[in-house]
């Protein structure tokens, strides 16, 4: 009986032993399988060197700033060296404390999980995931939602958990997850969120930021700071206690930082919408659609500029697009818009002028048919235009632009057409003259409601073409910015229609010798068409063509006083040849572009050529010199004071007929700045010339911008004057003692 006994003991526990033995063998073979990608996806090695994730390109000023994203997500990467110590002492207290003892799976915390969670049903416990398990589930995302496959998702993550933290070193894992999370607000990724919600690398956030940020990745939403303050700061303290709690912080730091509030008022959601020079990086997106078609990666693939986390430095100096922003929406705001709508409110809220009402009826439809709710209905919808029309007219809840903050209102998309034509926009670039490098770019008055970029557009310029104009009399008919000429009515012989003979705007000194330069600092059109008239329009095209201006221009005697449209883009690089000597460079927006691990991939120069000589350069800048210190542009200096840093800008206003176009050009040795003003289209102007001028619209921002260059110190902006010729000139610039030359000259001569 003993022995029979013994015989089932061994039996049994040899059949115990055979369980144990298959259990595992069955592990081991299943988690075999499961790493080997057979029993599903699994990622390969080549995918854990290079985890994948859609990572936006970066914008870059040339000062080092990020100003915005071009992306699917808000993403971009930063190394271990670039977090706040404060960052990672948070993460491992709240997350995984013991995630330097463990290989990517924490043995305690799973025990903690099964006995308290699972036995004990104890909620509140604490999940067992490490911070490599959660890296690995961000990387790699859970395919099945059924229990059974959420438990098959885990092992999964085990797997690649511990495949991390072979090839990764602990500080390299804890940058990744950085680089992965959602924080919410569209802020993915640290270095996004720091941007997002304080305005900071993620290396300068302090304590209780650090905290804040960590306490969103428990819920994004519910632990928002804008949203629900309250919850995100007693989220913050719990991650605040837990630092405490594990010596990342005193007790007497706890207690103060546990008071303090969760300061949001640096938050800035980065969206293509805002921030910093949104037109430019709209330029850039659909430039850089054509560059990603013709450059590939390693792979053979071409780049997509929204998910391979390009990095596109560019010329832009951040301080100085601040300042532009902040010159536009200065005086638009506070000056020329609110002149408009009262003149507006006179003209019973009709912001065309001298138009009918058919034509302004085409005008809406036009703006209709350009929308995206236009195009959402026709397209995506399939609705007749009568259908549309009908839609258009219905009103609607919807939220429009105004200067003083945008209005919930309750409005049809159709009366929105007609209220957005009462603004008036703006379109402004500079240029660095030696490099070609634009330093700063504003498209119009708010990019999130007007698409529309007044940079590249084609305006009418007015006078400021008439620099071309004088360029040509002292290059091509040997004039000196002291000859002088008639002003006095010129009229040119119109082939089949009656003589075409311009306006002066005033009848100051009609029928007397003036000098060039007081003729160009007074804006004198009988002066531009007589020195038309001893040249020719082909000879002034032909200057203009070599300072950079491609648009369409008719060789009409017109162009002398400003007909040709012309983009602000071509205005500020063909005004900066001036001050570079002669010497045209062409402006660019782009120095480099790298890959998201900084590998170079393209680098731009301009193209460059002389196009006048250096006399000729330096003479026109005396010339437009003359226009600031005494004529249509010395407000500068009597109400902007820009004189209190500096007596040498040269500079052009022009207003075109009915004061539809107004600009101003402005020139310093280091920068040449092109501005224009006006409606959307040229029926929406100002009817007097008391605001519906540039030197009332356009030249007022140049005068807010170059005073704010000015009084920055870390600019150290030059105020010097232009770089002579290498030749000595062979004429006085001083046109009384160039005067006294010429009666000595005819004394002797006599």
């Amino acid at each position: 009986m003993a022995k029979k006994r013994s015989t089932q003991d061994n039996r049994t526990i040899r059949i115990a032993w055979k369980v144990f033995a298959g259990v595992w063998i069955f592990i081991f073979l299943f988690f075999t399988l499961l790493s080997l990608g057979w029993l599903g996806f699994m990622p390969s090695f080549e995918e854990l060197e290079n985890p994948k994730s859609n990572q936006a390109t970066e914008v870059i000023s040339a000062d080092g700033e990020i100003l915005g994203f071009i992306g699917l997500e808000n993403r971009s990467n930063v190394t271990y060296d670039q977090l706040s110590p404060h960052l990672v002492n948070a993460l491992i207290a709240t997350e995984d404390v013991r995630f330097y003892k463990h290989s990517g799976i924490d043995p305690r915390s799973l025990v903690r999980v099964l006995f308290k969670t699972l036995i004990g049903r104890q909620s509140s416990s604490g999940g067992g995931s490490t911070i490599t398990q959660q890296l690995a589930k961000n990387l790699f995302p859970r395919e099945h939602h059924s229990k059974i496959g959420t438990v098959f998702s885990k092992f999964k993550e085990w797997v690649v958990a511990v495949k991390l933290e072979h090839n990764y070193s602990k500080q390299e894992i804890i940058a990744m997850y950085f680089n992965t999370v959602d924080f919410g607000s569209n802020a993915f990724g640290i270095k996004t969120a720091a941007k997002t919600f304080f305005d900071k690398t993620p290396a300068e956030l302090s304590v209780t930021e650090a905290a804040t940020l960590v306490g969103l990745l428990k819920a994004p939403t519910t632990y928002s700071p804008i949203l629900h303050p309250d919850n995100s700061k007693s989220r913050r303290n719990t991650v605040l206690s837990q630092m405490n709690r594990y010596d990342f912080l005193s007790d007497e730091d706890f207690e103060k930082y546990k008071e303090e509030p969760v300061d949001v008022s640096h938050y800035t959601p980065q969206s293509h919408n805002d921030g910093l020079a949104t037109y430019l990086r709209e330029y850039i997106r659909n430039y850089m659609k054509t560059w990603c078609k013709h450059h590939r990666n390693s792979n053979g693939e071409h780049f997509d500029v929204h998910k391979d986390g390009l990095r596109i430095y560019t010329t832009i100096d951040s301080r100085m697009q601040r300042y532009a922003e902040a010159a536009v929406r200065e005086h638009m705001s506070k000056e020329v818009q609110p002149q408009f709508d009262r003149e507006l409110r006179a003209r019973k809220g009709n912001p065309f002028c001298d138009i009918s009402p058919d034509l302004q009826e085409k005008l809406l439809l036009q703006a209709m048919k350009g929308s995206d709710r236009y195009y959402r209905l026709h397209h995506d919808q399939g609705l007749s235009e009568k259908e549309i029309r009908k839609v258009f007219n219905e009103k609607v809840h919807m939220r429009v632009f105004s200067w003083k903050g945008n209005i919930d209102t309750l409005m049809s998309p159709w009366d929105s057409l007609l209220y957005y034509k009462k603004f008036l926009n703006v379109g402004m670039m500079s240029v660095e003259p030696g490099t070609g490098h634009v330093k700063a770019y504003v498209g119009g008055i708010n990019y999130r409601y007007f698409k529309y970029d007044n940079v590249m557009s084609h305006r009418q310029v007015g006078s400021t073409f008439k620099p071309f104009v004088y360029t040509m009399a002292l290059q091509d008919l040997g004039m000196y910015p002291c000859t002088e000429v008639p002003n006095s009515e010129v009229c040119f012989e119109v082939w089949g229609q009656p003589d075409w003979c311009p306006k002066n705007s005033t009848n100051e000194r009609e029928d007397e010798m003036v000098t060039l330069k007081w003729a160009l600092a007074h804006s004198v059109n009988w002066v531009s068409a007589y020195l038309m008239k001893q040249g020719s329009p082909e000879q002034v095209i032909g200057i203009a063509r070599k300072m950079g201006v491609t648009s369409d221009i008719d060789a009409v005697p017109a162009i002398c006083v400003g007909t040709p449209e012309i983009t602000v883009y071509e205005m500020a690089g063909a005004m900066a040849t001036f001050a570079n000597k002669g010497e045209y460079v062409e402006p660019i927006f782009i120095t480099h572009i790298e890959d998201s691990k900084g590998t170079l991939l393209d680098r731009f120069t301009p193209d460059r050529h002389e196009a006048i000589s250096e006399r000729t350069a330096y003479m026109m800048l005396e010339l437009m010199k003359g226009v600031v210190q005494s004529g249509t542009g010395v407000r500068l200096n009597y109400k902007y004071k820009l004189n209190e840093f500096t007596n040498f800008i040269a500079g052009k206003t022009g207003t075109t007929q009915n004061n539809s176009d107004c600009w101003f050009v402005g020139i310093t040795p280091k920068l040449a700045t092109a501005i224009w003003t006006g409606g959307e289209v040229r029926s929406i102007h100002f009817r007097n010339m008391t605001y519906g001028q540039g030197a009332a619209q356009a030249l007022p921002i140049f005068g807010h911008f170059m005073r704010s260059i000015y009084q920055d110190k870390s600019l150290k902006f030059p105020r010097g004057d232009f770089e002579r010729p290498s030749v000595p000139l062979d004429t006085e610039l001083d046109c009384s003692k160039f005067q006294q030359e010429v009666q000595n000259e005819n004394y002797y001569d006599f």
